[in-house]
């Protein structure tokens, strides 16, 4: 069986990555990476490195992306991917096609495949996120899809109302935590040391732009640095770059500035990748943010969240989760009220056990029927 995966970030490869080492090892797949979005981007990193350091046989880069991120450009941006992309399913055809979550690109190389009959297996549909246009990509991506695999009934229930239809419908869990329970950190002294990081307690961190409220960003990119800068006094800060979206480079921008203010409280990662980023989730003390790390994985790692704004909206949440708005004395007051917790003790609405698994016994089963 022939398989594709579309991969447009460091973020779904990520997730994706404990599938993709089984469907290499198993001949019965034939697997191709395709690789794009902010892969091919030196400013996000270049991640298209990590893919090519796991030796797959076949890996196509389509290159896509403007470099800027105002709404005319991730328009353009949009455009031009759906463009490679018809060239590129006219001349590649697959039994099945993963595609994963909601980025605006991974919608616009899945519409392009519409024509071409193309049949697509979505991870992570029926989800929702209010204050994020990804909620309107991933919905699109959701209708294009013949397989769909969710990670909470709810989300398989939401998927069947869209399609009017159950069938090809499978509630896995989550497949960022599969084998989670298994996950062994990089040792701390190894970790710390590659990454310069001080030996005391610290906050990991991931903001994105709000990309339904383009004209508040400047303000909560402004409420976030100002809230960052009076917590770094009482914890170090790590903080992942955001992602290409919609005004990111308003977010990039104020905190390159915190790291110019406070060199000796802020730490700033581009890509650290899945067992970096897992072990930096390990050790961290807390999590402050918008980005669906904290909904999805943090709770496995039993640590409190605080969830910035409204881009997580909607999105089903385990008990670790602290919500706040996009104001400075309100992200301080919820950090200071996780910080006395400890660990979070609840459990993790998104785990099932042998996500991966899973998935490749139902596409072997249905395959004929796909």
């Amino acid at each position: 069986m022939k398989v594709g995966v579309l991969t447009s970030s460091r973020a779904d490869y990520g997730i994706y990555f404990p599938l993709l080492e089984k469907i290499k090892n198993d001949n019965f797949f034939e697997i191709e990476i395709i690789a794009f979005g902010t892969h091919l981007s030196r400013s996000h990193g270049y991640t298209i490195n990590n893919i090519e350091n796991d030796n797959y046989k076949c890996i196509h880069k389509i290159s896509s992306l403007i470099s800027n991120d105002d709404q005319e450009s991730i328009s353009s941006s949009y455009g031009l991917t759906v463009l490679k992309f018809a060239d590129f399913w006219e001349q590649n055809t697959y039994d099945l096609v993963f595609c994963l979550g909601d980025r605006f690109e991974m919608s616009a190389a899945i519409q392009a495949g519409i024509p071409f009959g193309v049949k697509f297996a979505h991870l992570h549909g029926g989800e929702t996120t209010l204050g994020a246009i990804d909620n309107i990509y991933r919905h699109q991506i959701t209708l294009a899809s013949d397989l769909h695999f969710t990670a909470t009934e709810a989300f398989k229930d939401k998927v069947i109302e869209m399609t009017g239809s159950s069938k090809g419908v499978f509630s896995v869990g989550s497949l960022s935590l599969n084998n989670i329970k298994e996950f062994k950190p990089i040792e701390k002294k190894i970790f710390f040391d590659e990454y310069n990081i001080p030996d005391e307690d610290f906050a990991l961190i991931t903001f994105h732009p709000e990309t339904m409220s383009v004209n508040e960003n400047s303000h909560y990119a402004k409420m976030m640095k100002d809230a960052l800068s009076i917590i770094s006094e009482r914890i170090f800060m790590i903080i992942t770059m955001p992602n290409a979206d919609t005004q990111g480079s308003i977010y990039r921008e104020a905190i390159i500035q915190l790291k110019n203010d406070f060199p000796n409280r802020f730490l700033l990662i581009e890509n650290f990748g899945k067992i970096n980023y897992f072990s930096a989730m390990h050790y961290a003390k807390i999590l402050i943010g918008n980005t669906s790390s904290g909904i999805l994985e943090a709770a496995s790692f039993c640590k409190y969240v605080v969830n910035v704004g409204d881009r997580q909206k909607g999105r089903a949440q385990s008990k670790n989760v602290v919500n706040c708005n996009f104001d400075q004395s309100e992200i301080i007051s919820a950090v200071n009220e996780i910080l006395t917790k400890g660990n979070f003790k609840g459990e993790n609405i998104y785990y099932k056990e042998n996500v991966s698994d899973n998935i490749i016994k139902i596409v072997k089963k249905d395959y004929e029927n796909i």
